[in-house]
């Protein structure tokens, strides 16, 4: 990692720190004020599928990658719009937009920046929980060959969704996965999309709307036989700017397993602009 990007990561570092000094304690304070609201939002983010609009933006670095220990800073642009469908269900709409910066793994190699392959899900869900308060939801997802240069897989793919949680005292716990198959071939030399991803998930919320998670985003990868397993551990805010409700949530992972040159250990900071009804 050359001495520019480490002190721009440094930058990003401390920027992180002074936004949850500044922002995430006050926003302790400052959420008493509409506490049934700031409360049903800060349940309903835990919520995959609540009917609630909302659009994070989600900083992800990783380091140590390769035999230069290089970085990938991976920003995640995740529009989340719910539609209803008659008085029983709605369809929510999940979709990750990501923008990608990565230093060459390898001595010599060029950076890579730009686009990566956008990932759409559908979930047909219940407006109610079931009598055993489960909540849930099912259907498509779509993998888009949108990413540019080397940055995208240049297959289309699909597949199916699904997510399970339940809501009680303060816990949300439950599993999302997915798995996408190549549909479209638009490069033959490069491998078939074949990857199932699991996502089992644990957050509290405090009663100061403060929300401590733990998760997994798993990725078995059938074509090269491997899995990317990164553990996630975080903490949520929600506050208001300028009458604006939002959420920052910082955090860190480590890798159980990951494929030979993959990343030790990463950062994760994300701002959520929220728009309830």
């Amino acid at each position: 990692m050359n001495n520019n990007v480490r002190r721009h990561v440094g930058i990003t570092a401390s920027t992180i720190f002074v936004l949850i000094t500044l922002f995430i304690v006050p926003g302790m304070v400052c959420a008493q004020e509409g506490a049934d609201k700031q409360a049903e939002l800060a349940k309903k983010l835990s919520n995959p599928v609540a009917s609630l609009i909302s659009v994070p933006l989600q900083s992800n670095w990783d380091f140590s990658i390769g035999p230069e220990k290089a970085m990938l800073y991976l920003l995640n642009i995740q529009p989340v719009i719910p539609f209803s469908i008659g008085k029983d269900w709605n369809l929510i709409t999940r979709t990750i937009v990501p923008v990608i910066y990565a230093e060459s793994p390898v001595k010599g190699g060029d950076d890579s920046n730009g686009l990566g392959d956008i990932l759409q899900s559908f979930f047909f869900s219940p407006k109610e929980p079931t009598n055993g308060g489960w909540i849930w939801g099912a259907g498509p997802v779509i993998l888009y060959a949108s990413g540019t240069d080397n940055l995208s897989a240049e297959k289309w793919g699909a597949g199916p969704t699904a997510v399970i949680l339940k809501q009680e005292h303060g816990w949300t716990y439950g599993l999302l996965t997915n798995h996408v198959w190549t549909v479209k071939d638009n490069d033959e030399l490069k491998p078939d999309v074949n990857a199932t991803f699991i996502q089992p998930f644990l957050s509290y919320q405090t009663k100061t709307y403060t929300t401590f998670g733990i998760n997994t985003e798993s990725t078995y990868d059938w074509e090269s036989e491997q899995w990317t397993v990164p553990l996630n551990v975080t903490v949520a805010q929600i506050l208001k700017i300028g009458g604006r409700p939002i959420q920052l949530q910082a955090g860190g992972r480590v890798y159980a397993d990951r494929p030979a040159g993959g990343p030790d250990w990463g950062l994760r900071f994300a701002v959520t602009f929220l728009f309830p009804k």
